[in-house]
């Protein structure tokens, strides 16, 4: 019997445009958008792969690419006595195909070309933005103990959240009976399911389809090229059509899982890592997150009140007080600064004291957050330099708009890659 190494090949949805998490992918796809000071999202399904012993995946990508091509490219590197690999598979045109991907099944149809000549029985389909720790093994062995052609991980789900997404109903053997995709409040009442009394008690009765699918290889194959052919989306028609004429398990995960959809979603998944007892464990042995080694020096840290914050290495910080922040990877904060509930994603590069002679005599601030600055409800983008005395203090009150150096998006300022806000500078 084939080891799961053998049996089992993963890809991983690049995804689209990522408009609404604009403007942190104006030039970075979504996958690649920095989480947790040191990591990118693409990292999440990733390591959540190697941690369930899969080592072969295919990474789609598509829109703002280069920087989450460049980062695979810099990070995985298997043994030389390995199968293992993280490719890229970049939209192409073709003779037989001169668009784009335009949607998730397409995209997997159009690389099955690249993917088929490999041994394997079972494709995992992930998504590359979201959030959780999960063993896909365990999944595996589910979709072959109930002999299913598809198995979709469902996450239970309250009456608020079910119209975002896909809600399926089952049977009492966990085989999926019904779809809807992001059903309207008053049809919620058809749809719930028995999830355990647990998840009943939390009132979370709908399963909502967190766009993990395990094919057997032969379905997809059949679904894609020949039942199927122009089909766009796996969500919205290839998983509604199979419903009936394929045996569809429904595995049930009740742990923390976060798609990360909008800029809200985003800050709350990040802050929440502050947490006494975190949602998402990056302390956990068992499922290592990994990304890129790039031998930085430790924090150094000056007289700066720190409380339920992260510091990433390399950052050099003389702040006065930092509360329930993130701080990414080479950051620098000057004196007498105060960062509250704040992301900020550091830097890719450390200016020498020259550079930082010459910005100075040009009036343009050092890299990073100068001193006596006020900083809340924000997340400061890579590479930004921020003057002395700058205050940022989103809040609820404040409108959503689009600034050529940042945005406001329900009340959180996101100040925008690369923007140089001078001494003074007030949002």
């Amino acid at each position: 019997m084939a080891s799961i190494s053998q049996s089992v090949v993963a890809v991983i949805l690049g995804g689209g445009a990522g408009t609404r998490l604009y403007p942190l992918t104006a030039s970075r796809s979504k996958p690649a958008v920095p989480i947790a000071g040191k990591y990118r999202l693409v990292d999440i399904p990733i390591s959540n792969c190697i941690n369930s012993s899969i080592n072969r995946m295919f990474v789609l990508t598509q829109f703002n690419s280069a920087s989450l091509n460049k980062h695979i490219k810099n990070t995985y590197h298997f043994s030389a006595f390995s199968t293992g690999f993280v490719d890229i598979l970049a939209a192409e045109q073709t003779p037989d195909n001169p668009g784009w991907f335009q949607g998730t099944a397409d995209a997997v149809r159009q690389s099955l070309r690249h993917i088929h000549n490999l041994e394997f029985e079972y494709i995992l389909i992930l998504s590359g933005d979201q959030l959780y720790q999960m063993n896909f093994a365990e999944m595996i062995e589910e979709h072959k103990k109930k002999k299913a052609d598809i198995t979709i991980a469902t996450i239970p789900v309250v009456a608020r959240e079910a119209s975002e997404f896909g809600i399926m109903k089952t049977d009492e053997d966990s085989c999926i009976t019904s779809f809807i995709e992001k059903p309207k409040a008053d049809l919620l009442k058809d749809w719930s399911s028995d999830t355990g009394e647990e998840m009943k008690k939390a009132g979370k009765v709908y399963l909502a389809s967190m766009g993990i699918y395990i094919f057997s290889k032969r379905v997809l194959y059949d679904l894609l090229r020949d039942e199927y052919p122009h089909a766009t989306d796996f969500g919205k028609e290839i998983m509604p059509n199979s419903i009936g004429k394929y045996k569809i398990s429904s595995y049930q995960y009740d742990g923390y899982w976060t798609d990360i959809g909008n800029i809200y979603s985003f800050y709350e998944a990040n802050l929440s890592l502050t947490d006494e007892l975190p949602p998402f464990n990056l302390f956990d042995e068992n499922n290592t997150v990994y990304t890129r080694a790039r031998m930085l020096p430790p924090a150094k840290i000056s007289g700066t009140t720190l409380e339920k914050t992260i510091i990433a290495e390399g950052s050099i910080i003389q702040a006065s007080r930092i509360q329930q922040s993130v701080v990414g990877i080479r950051a620098r904060i000057g004196h007498g600064t105060t960062i509250v509930s704040t992301y900020i994603m550091g830097n890719d590069y450390y200016e020498t004291l020259e550079m930082m002679a010459e910005n100075f005599s040009n009036g343009i601030p050092k890299i990073g957050i100068g001193e006596r600055c006020y900083i809340k409800d924000a997340i400061i983008d890579k590479n930004c330099r921020i003057g002395n005395d700058v205050r940022i203090n989103g809040n609820k009150s404040l409108e959503n708009t689009d600034h050529a150096l940042y945005s406001v998006k329900d009340g959180i300022v996101v100040v925008k890659k690369g923007a140089i806000l001078p001494d003074g500078f007030v949002i």
